[in-house]
């Protein structure tokens, strides 16, 4: 009795060593990197779109309008499905940046919707480029919003979402999302919003690049989505290290999809890249997703797939020049998040990544990771073992098996 009350002691003060060494290790990684920066403390920007209140009070139909805030997905689309092209229309040129980021509204609405709103911006800040009472730094940055909205107003480009607010917050689609067989969804890690979604350096670290790459190697029936709906975090201080943005963006995240879906698009598969996976850890319980993927996965807050809640099929990719592998998989007082999806022991699907290179390689051409992306993004993976509802597992053979069908 006494030996194995000795054991379980000795037992618990090596997990307790191991953790504290791990905490200690996160930060000196974290810290060292770009050190505990507290200008870099963003706000989540949470709440329903710009213009609700105008909304709310808008009973020109004789009918109360759907809260952003409050009203399901499923309810918005039914809402709109009892309206006539002509009445949608006309919500949609009243409130364009309601109707614009909807979850729920019609996609091709959305699409106009967006298109209403940046042309306002745009306009905007023409005026502010040579208003005297500016100073020079204002006419610069109007400038650069002028050339930001031009590029995304231009012909062939789907913005689903377009919110100005904070540092900017957007989605845009490839494909036809409307008519596609299969969807998917990128998710985003640190260092993203509207002014860097879609920049040329580092193109497949963006999720316009993930999106494109996936979208070219899953072929024309399957459409993708770029989503920069939350507030990430900038650089590697303590927002990356901590679940406070990724507990904001989470529901933001839920709601989409389920407004995608609500919408009569297919149950997506979710691509969650970095800190994006943090996000869809919180997320999975009510995210309305196939298949949920995660690269370069710091942790998913989650000590397994059971812990995740999800009916979705859960993969994981982590290639070995990643650095987020120097990244101790811890959860200690809110710091680090937890378990790597990628370990055996979590219980996901292994997604191969023996040619995916670095922190951002993973859906760069011609790489195995890519061709499993697609694999899994068209639905033409067959794991050798049956799904459980909650996640499963399959042989890393399978998911290389299927990344070669694709080439």
């Amino acid at each position: 009795m006494r030996l194995r009350s000795w054991k379980a002691r000795r037992s618990w003060k090596n997990r307790s060593k191991r953790t504290l060494i791990a905490a200690a290790l996160t930060t000196t990684i974290v810290a060292g990197t770009t050190g505990w920066a507290v200008g870099n403390e963003q706000q989540p920007l949470t709440g329903p779109p710009p213009g609700t209140q105008a909304w709310r009070a808008d009973h020109t139909w004789g009918v109360r309008l759907p809260d952003p805030a409050a009203t399901a997905p499923a309810r918005v689309a039914a809402f709109f499905d009892s309206l006539s092209e002509a009445e949608q229309q006309r919500l949609a040129r009243r409130h364009p940046s309601v109707v614009g980021n909807l979850d729920g509204a019609p996609t091709a609405l959305r699409y106009e919707a967006n298109s209403l709103s940046l042309k306002t911006e745009r306009a905007r800040e023409q005026a502010r480029q040579s208003d005297p009472d500016l100073t020079s730094q204002d006419h610069e940055r109007a400038r650069s919003l002028v050339a930001r909205y031009e590029e995304l107003l231009r012909p062939g480009r789907q913005i689903l979402a377009f919110d100005l607010r904070g540092r900017g917050q957007v989605a845009e689609v490839y494909g036809d999302l409307a008519g596609a067989r299969h969807v998917s969804v990128v998710v985003p890690g640190s260092d993203i919003d509207l002014s860097t979604f879609d920049r040329s350096k580092d193109r497949y670290g963006t999720p316009v690049g993930m999106a494109r790459s996936l979208r070219a190697a899953a072929g024309k029936d399957t459409a993708v989505v770029a989503w920069v709906g939350y507030t990430t975090p900038v650089g590697l201080g303590p927002d990356a290290a901590t679940g406070r943005l990724a507990a904001a963006g989470a529901p933001r995240l839920a709601r989409f999809v389920q407004g995608l879906t609500a919408s009569g698009v297919p149950r997506p598969a979710v691509f969650c890249h970095s800190y994006g996976s943090v996000v869809c850890g919180l997320a999975a319980p009510r995210l309305t997703a196939s298949d949920l993927v995660v690269l370069g996965s710091p942790g998913m807050r989650a000590d397994s797939v059971a812990d995740l809640h999800t009916s979705a099929r859960v993969w994981a990719a982590k290639d070995d020049s990643d650095w987020i592998g120097d990244v101790p998989n811890v959860e200690l007082f809110g710091l680090g998040h937890g378990e790597d999806p990628a370990d055996p022991g979590f219980g996901a699907r292994r997604v191969p990544a023996e040619r995916a290179e670095g922190h951002t390689g993973y859906f760069a051409p011609g790489t195995d990771s890519l061709r499993a992306f697609a694999a899994i993004a068209a639905h033409t993976t067959s794991p050798s073992t049956p799904d459980s509802g909650t996640g499963g597992s399959a042989p890393a053979a399978d998911a290389r098996h299927v990344g070669e069908k694709q080439s």
